[in-house]
Parts: structure tokens; C-alpha cells; sequence
């Protein structure tokens, strides 16, 4: 679930106003500190960030001492100092992103790695763990290219690329990795595990009973009081607080509840192009929150701050503080995904049943008794934090400790659906609330789509507002408007095509020579979830849209998909693609549906334009590379 966006995007600027009194150098910090291993993260969600702590944690147990750094933050020509450091190490967490692109962060140490060719790392031991998602089409591009890149830069691999992905178990794969990689490690350096299986804490807790209130966080993203004093530039360390102007339900009948949001970005310096993204800061539902302090048996309005150990890490709190522990769990921390098992690890000290104490523990492990026992209980049966606090009555463990395991709730991007040239002032978002009934009859919601789903135009009198930001893409009109547009998205995929066919229609108002705009829309029932039909009915009849295909899946018999509609006009689609340069769009779901699409375009260019399949399918990867069929997916 969830919207992972499969779009790359322009670089960001916040990266460059790092404070200059910074230490740059990690050589120099490692030196200070006595560190010998280096962990690296290219991360966009956190998950990266996490392995990488993970790793530099366990440094520890080998009587090694690691720390977990953003390439951002240093200079990485200095990777070939690093054999300046005895036994030294440097490992990379790299995710992918979108088609293939570096995080935001890894942007900078990407374009380093492609553009120094004379670079010397022949001193550097390394290795690598990539982070990915199969359904993409560039399946760990980022990991694999760090990997192969080093090693021809000179850099020694100490140890295998290690490819996790997403749409299977990921942290399995990460576990499976790392129980091999250290005793190799080991056997390099020739240095004998500790045996020391206890728990390391990185935080110590530090309870304020006489604060000044206005020093509490209360759910400030970066600066303290930002949301009370706005200030631009907008970004993700400093999000825009949007009042909600519109928020009305889109279809006209079934299960589920698809929502149309607008945001009044008024005054706010805020600019956006039509397929950019817009990223909002959710919280949790406070029933949960409550009920975790419950089960705890905790004050959970008590002032707290979570200091770093490590007095010279960069990272001196794992979320702002100090704050509650009420914030904490509402907006800072994620409570409802299922805990990894390094989570589980940790709190099994706290099981005062040795049963369950050892159940946690074999879930952490990779023995395939102990990964089933995880996929079964935790994955399988989407038990969040809660859920497991409930079913093991014996784990109770301190909540400070919980806070410092539990992972950062992260920001979620929508597609926009809307242009900037019709809407320069209004942020339009296009969504499906997520709710679901577990294995264990519990009924889970998704964070973000029923936090927006309860955002009411006007809450007591107060507007609602929504910390946001924009995040831009390359989910691009063409430059030339002549230029045909194909544009594929059933279900909420169609939001970025609302924006794009209101841009079309914008121009031809203009008096611009605009090329045909030809939508492929797919729902399941005409009177049920035909989302936009009133404005997709009326750009047609203004000659905004040339042409509307729907498919409407279960309103016959036999099952009909947009790549049916696609392939019932290969005449049209093929003259479009291959005599008017058109410019394909795809939008939507990554595992079935942006596949079947890609299918069916390589089957029409095959019989209409007389090839074999590989020149087929060599002649629509053409077209990718040149910019002319996009992709902004998700799984």
C-alpha cells in the first residue's frame, strides 16, 4: 500500500543550507571519535536511514565502532582518505527511486560517482545493500550502479551486493544479508565476534517536569513554533500549513470512499506544474495513541526529551524534542505499520513470559522457522505496534524505549490534480481511503487517507489545515503543445491527468495549436466510481480532451481494462505514437496495471508497425529513454 511515487525530481535546495560551522570531513569525525566503519544511507522514506543505523549499531557487538551518515552532509571525495582509519569500512544503504534515480539526498555523491573518472579509491573496503521494489522497471538501479561504480573507481568489495526488495519481504532480505555479512567482516579484519546480544541504547531519557511550554515541540516538522509563524521557502524540514477549502466525496456509490481535497496555497510564495507531487505530514488517530498509553500504562502528557549518547552525532534526538510522548506517538512516530524485526528484537527483554521473550527473538532471526513465524503473525496479519501489545499481555516494555525504536512517520505525495495555470492558488489531491479488515479482525486504517478524509472544510469554526510542501517531477507535458498526449490512468491514477487536461484545454484558450489529448480511463462501475465524469464530459465537449475512452471493468460479463480500449484503437494509438510523436503517460498501479499497459503497447507496435517482438520492445524503451513514455506509479 501507500503512494510511493515512482517519479524522479529535480534536486532540492534545502541540501545547501547546511550550516557552515558543520564538520564536512568524516574522516576528521572519525578520527575524533574512534569510529572505523561508516554507514552511508541514500534514503527517500527512511527505511534506508533505518538499515543504516542498524548496521552501525551492530558495529558494537564486534568490537567495532560505527556511525550512520548522510552523504549530503559531507564531502564523499574524501572516500579515498579512508584507508587512513585502521580496519576501516565504508557501507552503502542506497534505496532507488522512481525510474531509477538516486534519493534526494544521494543526489549530489550520484553525480560525484558519474563525473570524476580520475577518482583513486583503491584504499576503500566497501560494500553495498540496496534497497528496491521489483514491480519497477529499474529494479535497484541506485545499488547496483554504487556497487559497480566503486569497484571501478578501485575500491575493494569486502562482501556481496545484497538487493532487498520491497514488493517481497524486504526486511527479510536485509536479515538474511547482514547474518552473512558480518561474520565476513570478521573473517576480513580478523577480529572475533564480542557474543554480546544485549541491547544497545543510542537514546537516554530525560523527563522535564519545570519547561517553559513555549520550548515543547508540538508537532513542528523542523523549526520550533513554525506553524504558528510561517515562514517560505516551503520544504520538507519547513512545511506550509494549507487551510482545506473543498473535501467532497467523488464516487457515487460502492465500498469505498474516493475524496476530492483542494488546499489554498494563497500568499504562501508556492509554485507547482502540473504532474508535480504534493507531500503532506499526516498523524496518527488519536484512539490509537490513546489506547498505547493505556496498554502502557503511561501519562502520556508527561515533557520528555530523547538525548543521543553519541554527543557527537549530528542526530542529537531521533524526532524533535523536547515534546510529549502524546506528539511523540501522534506525530512523529509510526504506529500502525508492522514493526520490523529489529523492533522485536529489542522489546524482547521486556516479555515477561519466556515463551513470548523467545518467539520475538526467532522472529528477528533468519532461520526459516523463525521468517515464517514473522510473515504469518506480524506481516500476514498486519499487527502494527498495538496489535502485538495486545496479543503478548507479558510485553510491557518502558515507552521511552519503544519511542527510540519505533520509526519516523513519514511525509505521503499524492499526484496533483489540478494546473497551475487554471488553479495558481488552489493544490487539488485525488485519493482513496484505505481501509481494511485484518486476519485478526481488527479493522486498519490507512494513516494519511483518513486523517485528509477527516479534514472538514471547517472543524469548530477553525479552518483545517494541512502541513505540506511540493515536490516536483518530471511527470512532464510536452514543450511543443502540438505534440499529441496519451494519457493512461484508471482510478485515482487519473489525478495527474485532470491537471494535464485542464492545462490543454488552458492553451487552447490561449489560441495555441494544441495536439490531440486522448484519455484512458478505467473504473469498475459507470454509476459507482466514474471519478471526474462531469469534467471529463465537458473537456470533451469543449475539445479540451480530443478523445475519452472508459473502461468500465465489471459492467458486463467478461472483465474490460484500459489496455483492452488501448489495443481496440492500435490503428489510432499507433498513428499517434509513430507518425505525431506523441507523448505517453502511465499513472497508476505498478504491479499489474503499468505492466499489462506496457504489454499491450509493445503488442501494438508489433502488429501495426510489422516488427518482432524485441524490436517491439526495444522500440517503447526508445521511447522511455527519450522522455516520451513517463511513468508515475506506485505499489
Amino acid at each position: 500500500m501507500g503512494c510511493v511515487f515512482s517519479l524522479p525530481e529535480d534536486r532540492r535546495d534545502a541540501a545547501k543550507r547546511a550550516p557552515s560551522t558543520r564538520e564536512t570531513s568524516f574522516i576528521e569525525k572519525m578520527k575524533k571519535m574512534g569510529k572505523n566503519i561508516i554507514v552511508f544511507y541514500g534514503s527517500q522514506t527512511g527505511t534506508g536511514e533505518e538499515f543504516a543505523n542498524r548496521l552501525s549499531k551492530d558495529a558494537q557487538r564486534y568490537g567495532m565502532k560505527g556511525m550512520a551518515a548522510d552523504p549530503e552532509e559531507y564531502d564523499m571525495a574524501e572516500l579515498s582518505r579512508l584507508s587512513e582509519i585502521e580496519n576501516s569500512l565504508a557501507i552503502f544503504c542506497m534505496a532507488t527511486y522512481g525510474e531509477g534515480d538516486p534519493t534526494d539526498n544521494a543526489q549530489d555523491f550520484y553525480d560525484w560517482l558519474q563525473e570524476n573518472d580520475d577518482e583513486e579509491l583503491s584504499g576503500l573496503n566497501y560494500t553495498v545493500f540496496a534497497l528496491g521494489n521489483k514491480t519497477y522497471e529499474h529494479y535497484n538501479a541506485m545499488g547496483k550502479y554504487v556497487d559497480k561504480r566503486l569497484e571501478e573507481l578501485g575500491a575493494k568489495r569486502i562482501f556481496d551486493l545484497g538487493l532487498g526488495d520491497d514488493d517481497g519481504n524486504l526486511e527479510e532480505d536485509f536479515v538474511s544479508w547482514r547474518e552473512q555479512f558480518w561474520p565476513a567482516v570478521c573473517e576480513h579484519f580478523g577480529v572475533e565476534p564480542l557474543g554480546d546480544e544485549s541491547s544497545i541504547r543510542q537514546y537516554e531519557l530525560k523527563v522535564h517536569t519545570d519547561i517553559n511550554m513555549n520550548k515543547v515541540y508540538s508537532g513542528e516538522i523542523g523549526r520550533l513554533k513554525s506553524f504558528e509563524v510561517q515562514k517560505p521557502p516551503f520544504d520538507s524540514k519547513n512545511p506550509f500549513l494549507a487551510p482545506v477549502t473543498v473535501n467532497r466525496r467523488l464516487n457515487k456509490g460502492g465500498e469505498r470512499h474516493l475524496m476530492h481535497l483542494e488546499l489554498d496555497i494563497t500568499g504562501s510564495k508556492i509554485r507547482y506544474e502540473s504532474g508535480d507531487h504534493v507531500a503532506v505530514f499526516p498523524t496518527n488517530d488519536s484512539a490509537l495513541v490513546n489506547k498505547l498509553g493505556q496498554v502502557l500504562g503511561v501519562d502520556l502528557d508527561v515533557v520528555i526529551s530523547l538525548n543521543n549518547l553519541d554527543e557527537e552525532s549530528n542526530k542529537k534526538h531521533p524526532f524533535p524534542c523536547p515534546t510529549t510522548y502524546r506528539t511523540a506517538l501522534t506525530h512523529y512516530l509510526d504506529i500502525t505499520q508492522p514493526p520490523r524485526t529489529n523492533v522485536l528484537y529489542e522489546l524482547a527483554q521486556y516479555a515477561t513470559d519466556s515463551k513470548d521473550q523467545e518467539n520475538l527473538r526467532k522472529m528477528a532471526s533468519s532461520s526459516p522457522e523463525g521468517k515464517s513465524l514473522y510473515q504469518n503473525w506480524v506481516l500476514d496479519a498486519c499487527r502494527n505496534i498495538l496489535a502485538i501489545l495486545e496479543d503478548m499481555p507479558s510485553l510491557r516494555p518502558p515507552i521511552d524505549h519503544l519511542c527510540e525504536l519505533l520509526p519516523r512517520l513519514q511525509a505521503r505525495y499524492y499526484s496533483i490534480a489540478s494546473s497551475s495555470k487554471v488553479h495558481p492558488n488552489s493544490i487539488h489531491i485525488c485519493a482513496v481511503v484505505v481501509e481494511y479488515q485484518t486476519k485478526t479482525g481488527r479493522l486498519n486504517k490507512g494513516v494519511a487517507t483518513n486523517w485528509l478524509k477527516n479534514k472538514l472544510i471547517s472543524d469548530n469554526g477553525h479552518k483545517s489545515m494541512v502541513p505540506m510542501y511540493i515536490r516536483k517531477s518530471q511527470f512532464r507535458l510536452p514543450f511543443k503543445a502540438t505534440n499529441p498526449v496519451l494519457m493512461v490512468g484508471p482510478g485515482t491514477g487519473i489525478a495527474p491527468f485532470v491537471g494535464f487536461i485542464q492545462e490543454r484545454g488552458w492553451l487552447k484558450e490561449q489560441g495555441k495549436e494544441v495536439g490531440e489529448t486522448v484519455m484512458y480511463f478505467g473504473c469498475r462501475h459507470k454509476n459507482e466510481d466514474y471519478l471526474y465524469q462531469e469534467e471529463l464530459e465537458e473537456a470533451e465537449k469543449n475539445a479540451a480532451l480530443t478523445q475519452l475512452n472508459v473502461a468500465f471493468s465489471r459492467d458486463q460479463e467478461h472483465k474490460v481494462y484500459v489496455q483492452h480500449l488501448l489495443k481496440a484503437n492500435k490503428e489510432h494509438v499507433w498513428k499517434l505514437i509513430h507518425s505525431e510523436n506523441a507523448h505517453i503517460y502511465i499513472c497508476g498501479d505498478a504491479r499489474n496495471m503499468a505492466k499489462d499497459v506496457q504489454l499491450a503497447f509493445y503488442e501494438i507496435a508489433e502488429e501495426q508497425g510489422e516488427m518482432t517482438r524485441s524490436q517491439a520492445t526495444d522500440y517503447i524503451k526508445k521511447l522511455m529513454t527519450k522522455g516520451r513514455y513517463s511513468q508515475d506509479v506506485w505499489s
